[in-house]
């Protein structure tokens, strides 16, 4: 497997690999989960979404990880650093599986996340792109210290999205997880 691989206390966090597919596309389909990610994405589009988070590993040398819970070897969800080519800013973005919410999942592997954005990536400053209605991710990038930065466009096909920039700078970020 190319990439780092992340260890959390419960969590597992590498690139995405072919066999994430039934769950990455079980995601995809759930309405719910896919609210505020553009909408239900049938299976083959979501294989080409696949390829294309872990063909930008090789281009970008980064991108979102597929997580897994170390106990059980389920995916959990998808998240990490992303920049598609027009996209407003250096995000760490999340979406975890329903199956998953409520069990702190999002947090514990978003801190991870941030800390390979900031640590290694070098990023001076962390955004997550969030709807406005979006209540959960709001609260989560609270927690994590961030705060509403204002609207931002994203690229085609997204444009028409209403999306807020939530976010904080690396200084920000390693105030905040000293204080943790």
């Amino acid at each position: 497997m190319n990439g780092p691989v992340l260890f959390t206390e419960r969590l597992l966090l590498r690139r995405p690999m072919a066999e994430d597919l039934d769950a990455w596309a079980a995601f995809d389909a759930d309405p719910v989960a896919m609210t505020h990610l553009g909408g239900v994405i049938e299976r083959s589009v979501a294989w080409r979404q696949l390829c294309a988070m872990s063909g930008a590993w090789d281009i970008r040398g980064f991108a979102m990880f597929s997580v897994i819970e170390r106990a059980t070897g389920k995916w959990v969800g998808r998240l990490g650093p992303w920049q598609p080519e027009g996209w407003p800013g250096t995000e760490v973005g999340w979406g975890v599986a329903r199956a998953f919410e409520g069990t702190g999942y999002a947090y514990e592997a978003t801190v991870a996340a941030m800390d390979y954005a900031v640590d290694v990536l070098r990023w001076e400053t962390v955004i997550h792109t969030i709807a406005p209605d979006n209540v959960r991710s709001w609260k989560l990038a609270q927690r994590l210290g961030s705060y509403k930065m204002g609207p931002v466009t994203l690229p085609a096909p997204l444009q028409h999205e209403q999306v807020d920039a939530w976010g904080q700078t690396a200084a920000e970020w390693r105030a905040n997880r000293s204080a943790r």
